[in-house]
């Protein structure tokens, strides 16, 4: 049976971002592009001249076309024009934008250059810091044909910070593909024996991200699980300071920075317990990957995790930023096994309805149908799809 996005096939589509490191947001977009594309439409992504290129590598042989933009200044009309020659010149049949800059630049692109356009915010706020720039994002999402949100909470987040009616936002979640590991490689080379217990998390070394509050559950656990050590996947401004601060605790040799990974199926494979320690998050990704490895997961209370998490029903939740709390979490799970199980089942169950790469995939295929000009036209596929504009 045809999938939304085969449906389409044959369409062309554009995605843009103003970063282009190895994040949330990028990710979305990375596999949007590469299963719209499998599926037989074309894509091409637009991105910073001048940035990490991670995008470009994670897109190479898949067929995506790779466009870059140099913006100079924060208010550019000619940059806007020179984005909407973009779109002209591969026939874009509908622009998809992510986060704040793209939101108002690719709006201001794809009206010059007469095609739909629909932009995605993933949770950062910084369009909130300055009127300048709300009233930007404001004039955006009246502009535009669609504004999506990752989760119900940003979408609150938003409607309170721009006055929007609750009939202006779409809520789209994020959504992963399971990648499964027979055996990971991770624990041997931490050096861990059978014995050891590790515990796992994925995220930046931002402090929001919460792991000085982990490295403080670590210690507190440290006298009553002798063989726990913990794990996390990430870079960032935090691995020097939270280094000192594992051997001022004394757990320096059971706390290991793996730094950024690319085999995150391979750590998560390792793991006897999946931390999210967070301070505020949307919908993360790590958090979908270890539901679909049916890993035990302990995460804070935090934006719209409690309902990823069916309420605590699929992992265990906890309040923010209270070390206390994280550990007597973790040790719950990591002293009862059948119970990790049980919540280990429970989380790849709940992922697996609703977190799904398809399940995303498939909505935002929905979506753009809705809006699509009708002056293109597609193959008779595409045209039956789009003439049932079923969203």
């Amino acid at each position: 049976m045809p999938t939304a996005a085969s449906r389409l096939r044959g369409m062309r589509f554009a995605h843009l971002i103003e970063t282009d490191g190895p994040g949330g947001a990028e990710r979305v977009l990375a596999n949007l592009a590469t299963e719209f594309q499998t599926a037989g439409s074309d894509n091409v992504v637009i991105v910073p001249e001048r940035g990490e290129g991670w995008l470009a590598r994670e897109l190479r042989g898949t067929g995506v076309h790779v466009e870059s933009f140099c913006l100079d200044r924060p208010f550019s009309p000619m940059f806007a024009r020179r984005l909407a020659d973009i779109l002209r010149s591969y026939g874009v049949a509908l622009a998809h934008s992510h986060e704040f800059t793209m939101a108002v630049y690719g709006t201001w692109a794809a009206r010059r250059a007469g095609i739909p356009h629909v932009f995605t915010m993933h949770g950062s706020r910084y369009y909130a810091e300055r009127w300048r720039r709300r009233i930007a994002l404001w004039l955006a999402t009246r502009m535009s044909d669609a504004v999506v949100t990752v989760s119900h909470s940003l979408a609150r987040q938003l409607r309170r910070d721009l006055l929007l009616s609750a009939d202006r936002l779409i809520t789209i979640p994020n959504g992963v593909r399971h990648f499964p590991t027979s055996q990971s490689s991770l624990r041997q080379e931490l050096g861990l024996a059978d014995t050891d217990q590790l515990v796992v998390a994925v995220g930046n070394l931002y402090p929001i991200k919460g792991h000085t509050y982990l490295l403080q559950a670590l210690a507190l656990l440290a006298p009553r699980l002798p063989r726990l050590h913990v794990a996390i996947a990430g870079r960032g401004e935090l691995a020097s300071p939270l280094r000192a601060h594992a051997a001022a605790l004394n757990v320096h040799d059971r706390f290991h920075l793996l730094g950024l990974r690319s085999d995150i199926g391979n750590v998560l494979s390792a793991a006897d317990v999946f931390v999210l320690p967070s301070l505020s998050e949307g919908v993360p990704l790590a958090l979908l990957e270890a539901m679909l490895a049916a890993k035990p997961i302990v995460a804070t209370a935090v934006g719209e995790v409690p309902t990823v998490l069916d309420g605590g029903r699929a992992g265990l939740l906890v309040p923010s930023a209270d070390a206390s709390a994280l550990a007597n979490a973790l040790a719950s799970v990591l002293v009862d096994l059948a119970y990790g199980q049980r919540l280990g089942l429970a989380a790849a169950t709940r992922a697996g309805g609703e977190y799904s790469l398809d399940a995303m995939v498939d909505r935002y295929a929905a979506l753009y149908a809705k809006h699509l000009s009708p002056a293109y036209r597609p193959d008779p596929l595409c045209r039956e799809f789009l003439n049932g504009r079923s969203v």
